[in-house]
């Protein structure tokens, strides 16, 4: 198998550090206190989130122990953040992780050896403990990952000599921490503007994003019909029709949810843009949130590939 670049991260185990993890994971986002400049121009093809593990031993100690991997693979360029994300930015209304990525979660791996008989080679292994005692910087290590992809039980799709393996999201399952109770970081927990859970917050973003479409296509001499269900906007031009599914995020422009819905309609329709609206500012606390900024990427003649959906939600009949 040809050898990856894999970004080594070690996250703390404290509530603020593991509240990250889990809203990274959630928003498909990671980011470093870093300068731009010392990561831009970085070939990532994966990112391993590392925890559980202390890292302020002897590496004799650490190939000892066991930890938990978040296994990513890396999507897109590092880009400068210039909005609060993460619930501890959003609590101290500041950016403190200017260098971001996207990163689209494929497993999660319990108790995993650090050693010879886990699926890292040493060095990779090394490079978790050594970004954990640096404020969890990511340290890029190349290497074969077979052995990791087995544990994974996924198959990469072929690649040429000089292309690092992709993971076909459809082989994976959806990623994300164990619930477990924990006391809040803060007083503020939950009433910023980053946490996604808040229904008043999805909605502001998602009329921000279809703001930015309806004025986009506007420019472009379209008329606009929002129709909102099975697809957002509806645009006619001079006898010509095109559809539009519209998506917003405070993240990193990796993957958006769709519903069986969107999926059938834009495999259905032959002239189907996807209008993704990312990196989302948004200010205030509920019920009162504002918006702007965000960053465009735009898919026309989208059909989604049976390879790049995971299912995330499933229909149970209650036997009779």
């Amino acid at each position: 198998m040809v050898e990856a670049s894999f970004l080594m991260v070690h996250v703390s185990q404290s509530a603020t550090g593991q509240d990250n993890l889990a809203f990274g994971l959630e928003t498909r986002s990671w980011g470093f206190p870093s300068r731009l400049e010392e990561y831009a121009g970085t070939k990532m093809d994966f990112v391993i989130l590392g925890t559980g593990a202390s890292p302020r031993v002897k590496l004799e100690t650490w190939l000892n122990d066991t930890i938990d991997l978040y296994v990513c693979q890396a999507v897109g360029d590092v880009y400068e953040g210039t909005a609060p994300h993460w619930p501890d930015e959003i609590d101290e209304h500041r950016v403190k992780y200017p260098t971001r990525f996207g990163i689209e979660p494929l497993a999660r791996l319990t108790a995993v050896p650090l050693g010879p008989t886990g699926p890292l080679p040493e060095a990779a292994s090394d490079a978790i403990r050594w970004s954990g005692t640096r404020s969890g910087f990511g340290k890029l290590v190349k290497f074969d990952p077979g052995k990791l992809f087995a544990l994974m039980d996924v198959t990469p799709e072929p690649s040429s000599t000089d292309s690092a393996p992709v993971i076909p999201l459809n082989q994976t399952r959806p990623v994300s921490l164990p619930a477990q109770p924990r006391p809040p970081r803060s007083a503020k927990r939950g009433t910023g503007a980053g946490r996604q859970s808040d229904p008043r917050k999805r909605e502001a973003i998602e009329r921000h994003a279809v703001d930015l479409a309806i004025q986009h296509y506007q420019q472009a001499g379209w008329t606009v019909e929002e129709v909102g269900k099975p697809y957002d906007l509806r645009l006619t031009k001079a006898g010509a029709e095109r559809r539009v599914e519209v998506k917003g995020t405070t993240g990193a422009p990796t993957s958006v949810e769709l519903t069986v819905n969107e999926v059938q309609h834009a495999r259905e329709f032959p002239e189907v843009d996807l209008f993704v609206v990312s990196d989302i500012t948004v200010a205030g606390t509920t019920p009162n949130f504002t918006t702007s900024g965000g960053t465009v990427t735009l898919l026309s003649d989208w059909e989604p590939a049976e390879e790049d959906l995971r299912p995330t939600r499933f229909e149970y009949r209650i036997p009779s």
